[in-house]
């Protein structure tokens, strides 16, 4: 029997993994009021009952006693119950762009709709810390993609594969169009020469090995890339100690095309085959700037 509860912030996911959970063969129940939890549990882990993979989606709607689900869940786990807690949480930046872009009403301000969406952020995270606490496993969806997300899900879900709580982002960046606003460490790779200057190659970019070849034949480009990959295998262990599901490792040149590109995709291969604990995806934010 695996019985998973999905919860988290409005705006961060939660249809979405559910949806993907039902695809995999879950039998799945959302919104179900916070009274019926407890009553719904017994019902599907009953021994006669010949469902063996459920999710129940639950959320913190304004008018629901949101605050009794820690004590729920304790009360059910205290009773033998195997359920497994899926928080989906996002950063307040990015949930307050998806809000404004489909122009909803935050669930927590349904009744005051003159408030701000911050407000109802704030007051939304307030009543979920308890349940985020208990929670088995966190996804920060603010920069994974959809097919990312499933990816994630099947691996615990469906192929029982380890979880990897901290998902690690190494971005490339082009200082002329700003160091980018979620970065938790910015490096700056603008110490080494710059291919834009080489006819062949100004038209190219780090994902190209002509660039490649150029940035990493000087010294510096190595000694830069152990140094950095011998930091960051140092600070990983403390975020996952400390619970921090998101790091954002900004790599940066002038126009995010050349050197960040090449420094960004190899510290990726480094880290990839470190096989540490944690997720790791790459991303090149200014790639396709004009040149």
């Amino acid at each position: 029997m695996r019985f998973v509860i999905v919860t988290g912030m409005s705006g961060g996911g939660k249809s979405t993994a559910i949806h993907m959970l039902e695809d995999a063969g879950y039998y799945c129940v959302d919104n179900l009021p916070v009274s019926l939890i407890e009553k719904f549990a017994e019902l599907i882990t009953k021994p006669d009952n010949d469902i063996n993979k459920v999710v129940l989606g639950i959320d913190a709607r304004a008018g629901q006693a949101f605050e009794e689900v820690a004590g729920i869940i304790d009360s059910l786990k205290e009773k033998g119950i195997p359920i497994e807690i899926l928080y989906m949480d996002c950063s307040d930046q990015v949930l307050i762009k998806r809000y404004k872009e489909t122009r909803r009403v935050h669930p927590m301000n349904v009744n005051d709709t003159g408030n701000r969406i911050e407000d109802g952020i704030k007051k939304e995270r307030k009543v979920l810390a308890e349940v985020k606490k208990r929670a088995d496993y966190v996804m920060d969806s603010s920069q994974l993609l959809t097919r990312e997300l499933k990816k994630e899900l099947d691996k615990i879900f469906v192929k029982d594969e380890g979880y990897n709580s901290l998902m690690i982002t190494i971005l490339s960046f082009g200082f002329k169009y700003g160091i980018p606003s979620d970065a938790d460490l910015v490096f700056d790779v603008r110490f080494l020469p710059n291919p834009y200057y080489i006819d062949e190659l100004k038209h190219q970019t780090g994902n190209d090995p002509g660039v490649q070849e150029y940035v990493k034949s000087f010294p510096a480009c190595g000694e830069f890339l152990d140094k950095l990959e011998d930091m960051l295998k140092f600070l990983i262990p403390g975020y996952v100690q400390e619970g921090k599901y998101q790091l954002v490792v900004g790599i940066g040149c002038t126009g995010g095309q050349h050197r960040s590109v090449t420094i960004a995709n190899e510290l990726y291969e480094r880290l990839k085959n470190a096989g540490g604990n944690y997720g790791i995806k790459i991303s090149h934010r200014d790639v396709k700037q004009a040149r």
